[in-house]
């Protein structure tokens, strides 16, 4: 697994940002540069779990299941990867899933007065690079955006 780190000062206070960043039709439009249809369904409670999803092309809820492994309100979230969803069943063992399993997505939450520092800190393999380094700073861009205004 490598560590990937990304971060972004948004001119918003914390506990908007954290609000805006988890609520469910705005967490829509900022992970919507990940996939157009992601979403999420559960809760963002320390230990429960959570499907991060999106609609495949053929119309089928696919994606990830996860365990919110901690969640400090407008500090910090913690989120255990540890299976996929495929055409509506979970994966938690196997090939498909041994490559990652157990990685973590962190979430800090920096109080700037009226800004907020917010960091992301993932594991992911080698297969993702690219791809979270050019999809994260446009979400967090557009989180950015949506919690400014």
């Amino acid at each position: 697994m490598k560590k990937m780190n990304y971060q972004i000062t948004i001119d918003a206070p914390v506990d908007h940002v954290f609000k805006t960043m988890l609520d469910k039709e705005t967490y829509k439009k900022w992970t919507a540069a990940f996939n157009p249809t992601s979403d999420f369904e559960g809760s963002w409670e320390k230990g429960a779990k959570i499907y991060f999803i999106g609609i495949n092309k053929d119309g089928e809820k696919e994606g990830m299941v996860a365990e919110i492994a901690d969640h400090i309100p407008n500090k910090y979230i913690s989120i255990r990867h540890y299976g996929i969803l495929n055409k509506g069943k979970e994966i938690t063992e196997g090939p498909a899933v041994e490559d990652w399993a157990g990685s973590f997505e962190n979430y800090t939450f920096e109080d700037l007065g009226s800004k907020t520092l917010l960091k992301i800190d993932l594991d992911t393999n080698e297969e993702y690079l690219d791809y979270f380094d050019e999809t994260w700073p446009k979400a967090l861009q557009i989180l950015k955006e949506i919690s400014e205004k």
